[in-house]
């Protein structure tokens, strides 16, 4: 099998809190592999969020090592960890952070052209034009529903074509009907961009999609699994 897109070796991610260091993760040890999708799932509180911004170099392990694409995200800086999420990784969350003053296809284009992307509107338009918002381009995220918001943020992770797409409960803010629909786009846009995807839901059946499924308890990986 070829070397892993994003490895964890021990790692632990512990917070200050109150009365010390609260323990978030604890000795993580995990590997996935290009264009592999995999489904986080555990209770609340268990670490699936915060695993998955570790992945990212959103959070910065306390100890062990976390590599991504041969990088090791905890020996960088913060401005080389931006380049690297800015140039690999794509990413969407529960809350779709859209920038309210811009409209769908200037959220979209924005980080390319921050990028240096020469064609970063005719990218943005593709990439809405893949979710199914070619009519809503110029409308700003006021103007539409949440399902549409978050099919925004979606073409916006797809834009860069992204080697790693890392999805926190893309479906929480969402009623089932448009949840499936976010799904569906995302894990065709995963496949269109042969991107790997880790996924964090609360929801079985979505992380059933997957081709692995990772519990978490405690901090800790209770299981991994294929799935059916």
């Amino acid at each position: 099998m070829s070397n892993p897109v994003l490895s964890l070796q021990a790692a632990s991610l512990s917070l200050d809190g109150n009365a010390g260091p609260v323990s978030i993760l604890d000795a993580i040890s995990l590997d996935v592999h290009g264009q592999e999708t995999v489904g986080l799932v555990g209770p609340s509180g268990s670490g699936k969020s915060s695993l998955l911004m570790l992945m990212g170099g959103l959070e910065q392990a306390t100890s062990g090592k976390v590599m991504a694409l041969g990088h090791d995200l905890t020996t960088m800086s913060e401005d080389a960890l931006a380049r690297l999420r800015r140039d690999h990784f794509g990413v969407v969350f529960q809350s779709f952070h859209l920038i309210p003053t811009m409209t769908a296809i200037e959220n979209v284009a924005a980080p390319l052209e921050l990028a240096g992307v020469a064609d970063a509107y005719d990218r943005a338009e593709a990439e809405l034009r893949a979710v199914g918002l070619s009519e809503r381009v110029d409308h700003y995220p006021s103007q539409m529903s949440g399902g549409e918001q978050q099919r925004v943020a979606l073409a916006r992770a797809a834009a860069p074509r992204p080697d790693i797409l890392l999805a926190d409960e893309p479906t929480g803010n969402l009623d089932s009907v448009n949840g499936a629909a976010i799904i569906d786009l995302l894990f065709g846009l995963r496949e269109r961009h042969s991107a790997t995807l880790v996924m964090v839901t609360h929801a079985p059946d979505l992380a059933a999609r997957c081709d692995r499924v990772i519990t978490l308890t405690d901090g800790r990986i209770a299981t991994t699994e294929a799935a059916a």
